[in-house]
């Protein structure tokens, strides 16, 4: 672990408002990567991928491949970690200096928290039922719990990697 906090200390300092969303964005792969081990190992595995790739290319999720499934889900996953930057900037701005491990503790947990809950319920409740009724009628309830647990381990991914890059940036 110190090998990896050594390697993030030794990134350039990256300010600004451009920094700190490229950094969210960096942090929102991470997380996705992370994410991927949970999606595997459940009985719906990567079908929250493969369901939002075919509502973007308007198909079936059976017509989808591995490919396009997996780069929509790691580039969700650097949109929803540079909404993360947005959304730490606009209320630590709003919220009084109380600096914890390299971020304001609590623009940090409400950030997390609105981006965990800002993708589980725009999946489930957006491109899900766009999917195609069968998958919508049969399987909701499975695929919106497997993707609940998911967008937790993405939260707990980005809680511990964003104060990581974000420190020390002025």
């Amino acid at each position: 672990m110190s090998a990896v906090v050594a390697a993030l200390g030794s990134l350039p300092s990256v300010g600004g408002l451009a920094g700190r969303v490229a950094l969210g964005a960096l942090v929102g792969v991470a997380a996705a990567v992370v994410m991927d081990i949970p999606m595997w190992r459940q009985e719906e595995g990567f079908t929250p991928a493969y369901i939002a790739a075919s509502v973007l290319q308007r198909t079936r999720p059976d017509d989808v491949d591995f490919l396009d499934a997996n780069l929509v889900h790691h580039v969700a996953g650097a949109i929803s970690g540079a909404f993360y930057a947005v959304v730490y900037l606009a209320i630590d701005s709003l919220l009084p200096e109380a600096p914890l491990l390299g971020v304001d503790f609590a623009p940090h947990v409400v950030s997390t928290g609105v981006v965990v809950a800002s993708i589980y319920f725009l999946f489930s409740y957006f491109v899900l039922p766009r999917a195609g009724r069968s998958i919508y009628e049969e399987r909701a309830t499975a695929v919106r719990g497997q993707w609940l647990r998911s967008s937790l381990v993405f939260g707990v991914t980005l809680f511990v990697l964003a104060p990581a890059l974000f420190a020390g940036i002025a």
